[in-house]
């Protein structure tokens, strides 16, 4: 078992213990594919974490830009987080239905806008189901809680940043996406892009960073996968994927070996594959 962190990654067990605690707020922050054939509400609604409150990565966004779930305004997120009840000096822990996919998500939104007492539940709600703790499927009593952040731009990247860092390699740029979608040998789920990468970037598929039983590897596995990549971990890392949810359990691992320079380029594959004029690699 991990060591539990409440600023990155805490156990089934440690939740379990804590549950109850008046300062804890849980979050659903399940997110699914297309493909995924999975309705993220609905499943909330049938079943969550006793008092999960549930985070909507989708409407949750800055709605003004044309590419999926980019990061809200500080407004938006303290609008949405003081009706979920959720404001300062709460501990929170994230969860999704999948294990560890989207809930890392939320997780670096959370940084992103200074609050860093937050963690993944390790596993997620499959574990916790394995185990065969509670649910409920009725909604949590919710009460206003005052909310400040302090957003901190040096966690996320736009594209002009991204492609000044393709060309300087002042950055290590790291992509999250399948092998095959890197290498451009496969087609993008989104139509209209293109495909390959960012050259310069490294490969180090989000997968390769959960073991069979859907855990986060410990921090020596997570250091030997990014080494493996070819990844220069005295630099700074800029994560990205398809579509920024992937990329940012990319930078939980980082956190979780100690690497504290990371940020995640939030347009993503989603972005860079769309226009003309940037420069693709395969490969």
């Amino acid at each position: 078992m991990p060591q539990d962190d409440p600023k990155t990654l805490v156990s089934t067990a440690w939740l379990a213990t804590h549950l109850r605690d008046p300062d804890l707020r849980v979050i659903d922050a399940s997110w699914y594919l297309p493909d995924m054939a999975r309705n993220a509400r609905a499943e909330y609604d049938a079943a969550h974490i006793p008092g999960a409150r549930f985070f909507d990565i989708d409407e949750i966004s800055d709605q003004r830009s044309s590419l999926p779930h980019m990061a809200p305004t500080p407004e938006k997120f303290i609008s949405r987080l003081r009706a979920m009840g959720i404001g300062d000096g709460h501990q929170v822990v994230i969860y999704d239905g999948h294990g560890i996919f989207s809930a890392p998500r939320v997780w670096w939104t959370f940084r992103l806008m200074g609050k860093t007492d937050v963690a993944v539940l390790d596993g997620g709600l499959p574990k916790w189901l394995a185990e065969g703790r509670e649910t409920e499927d009725m909604p949590p009593i919710v009460k206003d809680r005052h909310m400040t952040v302090q957003r901190q731009a040096a966690l996320v990247k736009d594209v002009t940043q991204v492609a000044a860092s393709s060309k300087l390699g002042d950055f290590e740029i790291v992509d999250a996406r399948a092998p095959g979608r890197f290498r451009g040998e496969e087609p993008e789920p989104r139509p209209g892009l293109r495909a390959g990468h960012i050259p310069n970037s490294r490969n180090l598929f989000h997968r390769d960073l959960i073991t069979p039983e859907g855990t986060m590897k410990s921090p020596d596995a997570l250091r030997a996968l990014f080494e493996a990549a070819g990844v220069d971990l005295a630099k700074p890392v800029i994560s990205t994927c398809g579509s920024g949810i992937s990329a940012a359990i990319l930078d939980l691992a980082l956190e979780r070996i100690g690497h504290r320079a990371h940020s995640v380029y939030d347009g993503s594959w989603a972005e860079w594959g769309m226009y003309g004029d940037l420069k693709v690699a395969k490969g």
